[in-house]
């Protein structure tokens, strides 16, 4: 470098940003570009504008870095004392490196310092520089990129938005769990949109395991992992489980227009549809609201689902709809939370649940290919959906009866009717259907499929409560479409943090 452009470049520090524009375009001009194909051109292109990025960062950053001199250096140390809470000295040249999206920075700001007292940057301030070297914007992308994949299709994302390594794999995964820890807070803060009296209000809960390491399992699975025996060492044999997992605990609450529809509309009647009448559709979810916790318990996020359920309507004037699986911790947990808040529920075994434990059953009475077992099924999940599920029990054991099967034979068949019969109070499909609310958990089982077996089930994934917990509401908050607003929450509350309201007087000044 010459020493004409140094002095150039030290009275303008956008200087550099000229000279590099003007290199890119007198390469792109010159007569070895007329061979370059448009691959390479546009390869040099991309690394060019990247680094003229880079340059314009860099000299924005240290053009204010001379406004600050020039301003804290125009204060008598009097001045400066009452501004920064008793800091007279000023010192400058102070630096600390910014990874970006832009590659790296230098970011130069002063230090005002008193006897026994931390230093106070003003500029950390006013540029809202986070804890760490990694920048707002690299920490937005690397949760994004961590949310939708695994951490090693993440960093590879990162390198190639970047043009380079400007982030490690364990950096991206405490960025990804420092990026979380405002989510309850954010949903706290934000007010669902008010419904009319007759939309329904729909919850659904579901829960799914995810695959630990050791130690962060809870203490009853941890208990039966160190009893568990397995007949062979490196695959289980039937029955065994591995106790590897953690259940998580998911949960949507949406709004729905009621649907009026009959059990043809559900279930197509033996023989097949005639297409003579039009099939009705059932009550369309929107406003999705997701939910999910591997750390907390099922109560804490049933309770959350209630707090957003009741944030919608406080006067519990609209109609709830509670769909469950079947498993009747959760619905005691439901059951429990709506007496505590006096709001009635109307709770509705999901109908899919249903009719795999009749497919289940039909294997006592007819073989894998015959194609009998489907209108079976049919014809008894269309009796269910008419409000007759104590009869289809019935008849499903008269007829193992009848063909004498034996106990072992007649297993599913059994576990079938007494689904049925334990479920007996929430399989009132026709009065569902006739009021026109959803009979089915889709909604949340989508949820369980997309928020943890597509990101946290990749096989080979071992988590740790932190960790695993990070990604998982994040991906709810992703799912939700609320991540533009949390991560504006997010920096805000970061900024409040690391730079609390009574040492900002000062920076006002520097505007």
């Amino acid at each position: 470098m010459n020493a004409a452009y140094e002095t150039a470049a030290a009275a303008d520090p956008f200087a550099r940003v000229f000279s590099s524009l003007a290199s890119l375009a007198t390469h792109l001009s010159s007569p070895e570009a007329l061979t370059a194909t448009h691959e390479q051109a546009e390869a040099d292109v991309e690394a060019g504008s990247r680094e003229l990025g880079r340059l314009l960062l860099q000299a924005h950053l240290e053009w204010r870095a001379r406004h600050e001199e020039d301003h804290l250096s125009a204060l008598d140390p009097h001045e400066r004392a009452a501004l920064a809470g008793g800091r007279r000295r000023l010192e400058k040249g102070h630096h600390r490196q910014l990874a970006t999206v832009l590659r790296p920075v230098t970011v130069t700001r002063c230090a005002l310092r008193g006897a026994g007292m931390t230093n106070l940057y003003p500029a950390d301030a006013m540029l809202g520089l986070p804890h760490g070297r990694h920048s707002l914007g690299l920490r937005r992308l690397a949760v994004l990129e961590a949310a939708r994949g695994s951490y090693d299709t993440a960093l590879e994302a990162i390198d190639r938005a970047c043009g380079g390594r400007v982030v490690g794999k364990r950096q991206v995964e405490d960025l990804v769990r420092a990026a979380a820890v405002d989510v309850a807070a954010f949903y706290t803060a934000r007010t669902p949109h008010p419904a009319p009296a007759g939309t329904l209000l729909v919850i659904s809960v579901d829960q799914k395991g995810i695959v630990m390491r050791p130690g962060h399992l809870r203490e009853a699975t941890a208990k039966a992992a160190a009893k568990a025996r397995h007949t062979f060492r490196t695959r289980l044999s039937t029955g065994e489980k591995s106790c590897r997992k953690r259940m998580a605990t998911l949960a949507v609450v949406h709004d729905a227009e009621p649907a009026i529809r009959r059990p043809h509309d559900i279930i197509a009647p033996p023989g097949g549809r005639t297409g003579h009448r039009t099939v009705r559709k059932g009550p369309i979810a929107r406003a999705k609201w997701l939910t999910a916790s591997v750390r907390e318990d099922a109560e804490t996020v049933i309770a959350t689902a209630f707090d957003q359920a009741e944030a919608r309507d406080p006067e519990h004037h609209r109609n709830w709809v509670v769909l469950i699986d079947g498993a009747t911790h959760q619905r005691e947990l439901i059951q429990t939370e709506a007496a505590r808040r006096g709001v009635t529920v109307h709770v509705v075994l999901d109908i899919v649940h249903v009719i795999e434990k009749l497919w289940a059953a039909a294997r006592c009475f007819h073989t894998a290919t015959d194609p009998a077992t489907e209108d079976w099924v049919g014809a008894k999940a269309a009796r269910i959906l008419a409000g007759d599920a104590s009869g289809v029990a019935r008849d499903i054991r008269a007829e193992a009866d009848r063909r004498h099967l034996t106990d072992d034979q007649r297993t599913a068949a059994d576990k079938a009717c007494r689904y049925l019969e334990n479920n007996t109070d929430f399989v009132h499909y026709d009065q569902a259907l006739a009021a026109g609310w959803p009979i089915a958990s889709g909604a949340v089982e989508g949820a369980a499929r997309h928020l943890i077996a597509d990101r946290l089930d990749i096989t080979g994934s071992r988590w740790t409560v932190p960790g695993a917990e990070a990604v998982l509401t994040l991906r709810t908050v992703i799912s939700n479409g609320d991540f533009p607003d949390y991560w504006i929450f997010h920096a805000r509350q970061e900024h409040e943090r690391l730079h609390p309201l009574p040492d900002q007087h000062i920076y006002a000044l520097q505007a």
